[in-house]
Formats: structure tokens, C-alpha cells, sequence
């Protein structure tokens, strides 16, 4: 069984890009012949994902229209969730865009560079997802980033996911998840972060461990450092 639908959030202001994002959405931008959103959406449809909701805010109309000239090439219905008036935070955004989805979804951050060594780690992420029915995220160990700023998200153990004061995993930015995630909020403005601590207080949020290198384009700095690596193609 394959997860039919997905989100990519491309709402973010990308304020740590500046100034590259006064004129061009962080999603937008390219690192080696693909931009950022390219590249989520290619890990997605590769998949076998058919629809594909994006949250649009910072300079929306580019995205939009990045997406009016493409669509004919990608075999994938685009839905475009416009949050141009005020921006809904990750958990609001993801809620608002998947409103039409009776099925679960792969939500994905484009600010990571995802690539085909992904695809077999999202399988097991979603055979997971089924055989539990439960929310699933794609983590790393700390270790294994790029950027050694990240302080960790995330603990796992035997793919629960829980919080402590030393956390070594990050999350990477792909997870699976359906509506009734949100069932216990009527909130419109909220982070993913309220849900996964509920999730987690019930020992209800799973994960499994990437083997990925994370290459997450957090700000100017790193973005200027990945660029000049070979492995961007």
C-alpha cells in the first residue's frame, strides 16, 4: 500500500537566507541543478504521490507560478494553500492544507536537500506508519549533520519517540501523518510541536533513524558552504 498524498510547507519567510530571499523564496532556491522544492517534490512523486498540497506566503506569486509552468511535466494534482494574509505556523499550515485529504499524508520541510537515498528510508517510514496507524518522523542523529549547530530534537527507542534535556536526533523534515492529528485542537495558529508533545506524552509519536549525511539549509552560511561541495547535482 502507498500514501497517495502530500504536503511540502513553503510558507517560511527565510529570514537566514537574507539577502537571497528579499527577491527569491527559500524554496526556490537552487543548490546544483534543482531547487529546494524540486527536490521535495521529486522524493514525493517518486513515491508514487498523485496530489500534492503546498503552503504558499513570502513572495507566494513565484511559487505559484513556478508550479503553473511545471505541473505539465509532473504526473501530480497540485493544490496551492495560500497563507499571503497571516501566516498559520507549521501545525496550522499543514492542518489548512490538508483539509481535502480523507487519507494520510507525507508532510515534508524543503529546506532539507532530499535526494533518492531517501526514498527507501521513506518506505520504511510508511510500512511503519500502517503497520501502527500512528504519526511517524524521519530522524538523524545529530551527528550525521552537516551543520553541528543543531542541538537535537528527539530521542528513539524502538521507534518512540520521546524528549529529554540531552536529545541526539533531529528531525528531518518528512513525516506521515493524517487528519485526525489534529483533533484535539480547534486552534487555526499552531506549531507541530503541540501535537508531537501530546503524541509523545502518550507514547503515541513513532520515528525510525535515517542513514542520510543531513544537509538542512538552515541559513546564508550554510547554504554558501554546501554550495561549493561536489555531491549538489
Amino acid at each position: 500500500m502507498r500514501i497517495k498524498h502530500g504536503m511540502i510547507l513553503a510558507a517560511g519567510l527565510g529570514k537566514r537566507m537574507s539577502p537571497i530571499t528579499l527577491k527569491t523564496p527559500k524554496p526556490l532556491i537552487k543548490l546544483g541543478e534543482k531547487s529546494l522544492l524540486e527536490r521535495a517534490i521529486h522524493l514525493l512523486i517518486d513515491h508514487g504521490v498523485e496530489e500534492i498540497a503546498i503552503n504558499v506566503h513570502h513572495l507566494a506569486d513565484q511559487i505559484k507560478n513556478f508550479i503553473n509552468i511545471n505541473k505539465k511535466k509532473y504526473k501530480a494534482k497540485f493544490i496551492i494553500s495560500d497563507e499571503q494574509s497571516f501566516l498559520l505556523d507549521t501545525g496550522g499550515g499543514i492542518f489548512q492544507a490538508t483539509r481535502s485529504f480523507r487519507e494520510p499524508f507525507i508532510a515534508a520541510n524543503p529546506d532539507t536537500l532530499w535526494n533518492k537515498g531517501y526514498s527507501n528510508e521513506l518506505k520504511i517510514l510508511e510500512d511503519l506508519y500502517f503497520k501502527e496507524k500512528k504519526t511517524c518522523l524521519l530522524l538523524v542523529n545529530k551527528n550525521l549533520s552537516f551543520d553541528n549547530s543543531f542541538k537535537g530534537d528527539f530521542n528513539l527507542n524502538k521507534n518512540i519517540v520521546s524528549r529529554g534535556d540531552k536529545n541526539e536526533l533531529i528531525f528531518t523534515g518528512l513525516q506521515i501523518l493524517d487528519q485526525g492529528a489534529f483533533n484535539f485542537t480547534k486552534d487555526k495558529i499552531f506549531s507541530m510541536n503541540k501535537v508531537w508533545d501530546r503524541l509523545i506524552k502518550n507514547k503515541s509519536l513513532l520515528g525510525i533513524q535515517s542513514k542520510q549525511k543531513f544537509y538542512h539549509l538552515n541559513s546564508k552560511e550554510i547554504y554558501d558552504r554546501i554550495s561549493i561541495l561536489k555531491i549538489i547535482h
